[in-house]
This record gives C-alpha cells, structure tokens and sequence, in this order.
C-alpha cells in the first residue's frame, strides 16, 4: 500500500468520526431539584420542581398553595412523587425542602373599599365618594386572583340602611381570564370627614413632630366640632394630656408649647413708660407664649403675675415709675434702661 493510499484511508476514518459524532445524540442534561418553584393554577406539576425533567415535566404531582401563598414541600415528598417516573441521577442539591408559591394578581382592599363607597354615594346619596367612610364587619385583605385576570371590581347588589348605616353588597371579581366570581361584604357607611390622629402615645407636655402624626378619615356623626383636621394645627404644639394613638384629636388636646417650667428660675421685666427694669424671680406656674401666669419677685418676696413673652422671661406691665421702684427697691438686683 502507498503512502497515498494510506493518507486517503487516514482522511476517510476522521471524516467518519466527525460525522458520527455530529450524528450521535447530545448527552441529555442532569434532572436536578429547584430550591423555589412558582407556579400559576392549582396543580404542581414535576417540571415545576424539578430542571430537565424531560418528558415527564407536564405530569402533576401535588395541589398548589392558594392564591398568592407559598408552601413548602419536603424534598423526601418529592422524591416520592417521582419515583415511578425514572428520573435517573435526580441531583437533589442538598436540599430539605422546596419553597412553591403560587402566583396571583393582587386586588387591593383600597380598590374594593373605593369601588363600594362609589356606588354608595350615587344610589343613596351619601356625598361624593370620597367623604365616604366605609367599615367591614370583618378586615378587609387584598383579594388574590390568577394573574392572568381581566378587568376590574363591579357592584352586583347593593342595600343601604340610612338609619343604622349598615350596608351589604355583593361584589364581581374578576377570577380568570374571562371568568368572575361573586364576593359577598357587609358594614357600616357614614359621611365621613378628616381628623388627625397620633402615631404612637404621647407624654403630657411632649411637643408633636411631623412623623407623629397621621390624617384618617372617620364618620362625622361619631366626631365634634373642636376636631383637629390639619396637621398643620397639630405640628409643633403640646399635648396638654396624654395622648392615645387612633383617637381623633381635638383642639383642647392641644395647647402651646410651654416656655416656662413650674418652679423654674425667670427673668421679669417691668415695663413702665420710658423704663424698662429686670429682676430675677421664680415661676410658680408653667405657662406657654401669652399665658398669665404667677411668679415670684425674689427681692421683694411678692408674688406677681405677668405675661410669658419668651423662653425663661415674663413681662409686668405697670403704670408709673414710682410703682415699679417699689416693686423692684434696690438698683444691686436690678437691671435698668431709660428709654430715649
């Protein structure tokens, strides 16, 4: 045999190989367990548990979670359900369990609540929609459908009791694709108004910040007429008591801020035509910006009232200079200036 003819042989065989290689099945991916698996409709199927299932992937194993819920399932369960199937060399990953959440579109109750206050204010005429507060007999989640759902949230029924404001309606929800179901509610309705609340309790005397407090609306029947609506009229005052989240806040909770401590050492200043004369003193009240209230003339051992003006000081007003040298005897405890 010549060179050539071996040359032409060697050629052919590796032309072959690589044809057969070409030819042959590629080796088929390992079947290994998924730590999560998120499905849509109420069957969990092997391909959701499992990557490169094969030809088994579409056969049902177990019940899915409800809508939007997630459960867990031990892996020894899923083993078990596949075992009839011959998944060879099914690579667990060291897992114990497998987390399976059902897949959902949310309703909010927000939506649910809105759309009933609605109907509401145009069949009875309760005001526009928004001064209507809506309360269930039961709390009120987010409604959980299949993803795929169309559409939105439509009053069926709806009765309404003026007298007792209580109210029952029946609801469609969209459930599917082109299915709906019915939802069945009962409350209370009112007019309702906004009042402001607390976050959170607050002390006597503690002055109210931004974050502590929120806006809610309530059924006006239920409130009076001194009600806080604003934040703005709450921020920056003091609880004159003390105060309890989710209680509306009424305009005597309030007062404020105090400049002055009970027993706290101020400077009171005697104004007198062309004078002005400061002695230190003692509080006997506390009182905010405008108060009246009694202090303690330590030079002459008399108690006075006056008027906070600021933080620490309190204003006597009298009417002649001869008054206020009486009040204030002796030039070593006091302060003057004559005014030009």
């Amino acid at each position: 045999m010549t060179n050539m003819t071996r040359l032409c042989l060697a050629a052919l065989v590796t032309l072959a190989l690589i044809a057969a290689a070409k030819a042959a099945p590629p080796e088929q991916a390992r079947p290994m367990l998924k730590a999560e698996a998120l499905v849509t409709g109420d069957i969990v199927r092997i391909g959701d548990l499992i990557e490169n299932a094969g030809i088994v992937a579409n056969v049902p194993v177990f019940r899915a979670p409800d809508l939007g819920s997630t459960g867990s399932v031990p892996v020894d369960a899923v083993l078990e359900a596949v075992r009839a199937h011959a998944l060879v060399g099914l690579d667990t990953a060291g897992l114990s369990e497998v987390a399976v959440t059902r897949a959902s579109r949310a309703i909010p109750a927000k939506e649910v609540e809105d759309t009933i206050a609605t109907a509401l204010s145009k069949q009875f005429g309760l005001g526009e929609p928004k001064n209507v507060a809506v309360m269930f007999e039961r709390e009120l989640r987010a409604i959980q459908v299949e993803p795929n759902a169309q559409g939105t949230v439509r009053v069926s029924r709806i009765n309404y009791d003026a007298r007792s404001g209580r109210f029952d309606v029946t609801l469609e929800i969209p459930t599917g694709a082109t299915n709906r179901g019915l939802l069945r509610l009962a409350g209370r309705a009112a007019a309702a108004v906004d009042v402001v609340t607390v976050l959170r309790p607050i002390d006597r005397g503690a002055i109210l910040q931004d974050t502590d407090v929120m806006v809610e609306r309530h059924p006006r029947a239920e409130l009076t007429r001194d009600m806080v609506s604003d934040r703005g009229q709450a921020v920056g005052f003091a609880a004159r008591n003390a105060l309890q989240p989710g209680r509306p806040l009424r305009s005597a909770d309030l007062m404020k801020p105090e400049l002055i401590q009970r027993n706290e050492t101020v400077t009171i200043v005697y104004e007198v035509p062309g004078i002005v004369l400061t002695v230190r003193g003692k509080a006997i009240d506390g009182g905010a910006e405008g108060d009246v209230i009694s202090v303690l003339n330590e030079q002459t051992k008399r108690t006075v009232q006056g008027v906070v003006i600021g933080s620490g000081r309190v204003s006597i007003s009298t009417s002649s200079p001869r008054l206020a040298a009486n009040i204030a005897p002796t030039r070593s405890a006091t302060s003057a200036t004559t005014r030009q």
